[in-house]
């Protein structure tokens, strides 16, 4: 069992979502977050002030998925996440985590069983 933890540009995700649901990866958690990376933010105008924006905000998506569906769930997120053509700086990140241990709170399984197919 992996947890793929994965950053991304808000505008990506509907995107992201469709790709892994081609792969049949419906279950996620997603969360709004802010950050920063290569990017190192931008500069905004403000009531006639500069203003430098450092944390911009993402979109985290937090995956557990059994080692069948490792690759396709990585590949799916890094096709859809990228922005057209070769990609920029602030697409994201996506990491993979072992996970220890699974328990569905409704039935009791633990394990691959816990996560689905």
């Amino acid at each position: 069992m992996k947890l793929i933890v994965a950053i991304i540009r808000p505008e990506r995700l509907e995107a992201v979502q469709a790709a892994l649901n081609e792969r049949d990866v419906y279950l996620m958690t997603v969360s709004d977050v802010r950050g920063c990376g290569r990017q190192r933010g931008h500069t905004e105008m403000y009531r006639g002030t500069e203003i430098q924006i450092r944390l911009l905000p993402k979109v985290k998506l937090e995956i557990a998925v059994n080692e069948p569906f490792v690759e396709a769930t990585v590949e799916a997120i890094v096709h859809a996440a990228r922005t057209p053509e070769c990609g920029q700086i602030g697409d994201g990140k996506i990491f993979v985590l072992s996970l220890e241990d699974c328990v569905r709170i409704r039935t009791g399984e633990r394990g691959p069983e816990a996560i689905g197919p």
